[in-house]
């Protein structure tokens, strides 16, 4: 029963690296489920509250650094909040056309939305631009923090 369970810890912690640069998935929550689990298993033995509790604080930056640097991204060039709507459709829907529908998914959907509140194809462009640099930075950065994490429970757990 273990085994099943160690490799659903390391299945969670897998899809959520994953999630953070997929935008359908919760990539940095899913990693600290993951990691409990096999913490769990192990009767907090090797990794204990403090270390656990150090992940989820890691958990919640990853999460508000993501809608942090996705909403100052397009809020930076004056987005509409359509354009803010249009990018996570366009993440969603850029997911069905493979890794080019990933990257260009929410600036196709963050112009989209700009045009449809009636703003010229230049701001759109602008928008579309600082959106998709956003998420790019709040993904990078999520995953970065999941890294960190992961690293965080290994040492802890050798130690």
């Amino acid at each position: 029963m273990s085994a099943v369970l160690w490799l659903g810890g390391i299945v969670l912690v897998l899809v959520g690296l994953a999630g953070t640069v997929l935008p359908a998935l919760p990539g940095v929550p899913l990693v600290l489920i993951g990691l409990w689990l096999v913490a769990w298993i192990d009767g907090y033995v090797h990794v204990g509250a403090w270390t656990l509790g150090v992940l989820t604080l890691m958990t919640l930056l990853a999460m508000t650094v993501d809608w942090v640097a996705s909403a100052l991204g397009a809020q930076r060039v004056g987005a509409s909040p359509q354009a803010l709507w249009g990018a996570v459709v366009g993440s969603i829907v850029g997911l069905f056309f493979g890794l080019p529908g990933i990257l260009l998914g929410p600036f196709i959907g963050a112009v989209a939305g700009e045009l449809s509140a009636r703003r010229g194809v230049h701001q759109a462009t602008r928008v579309g631009v600082a959106t998709w640099v956003g998420l790019l930075l709040g993904s990078l950065t999520k995953l970065v923090l999941a890294l960190m994490m992961i690293g965080i429970f290994a040492f802890a757990y050798l130690l």
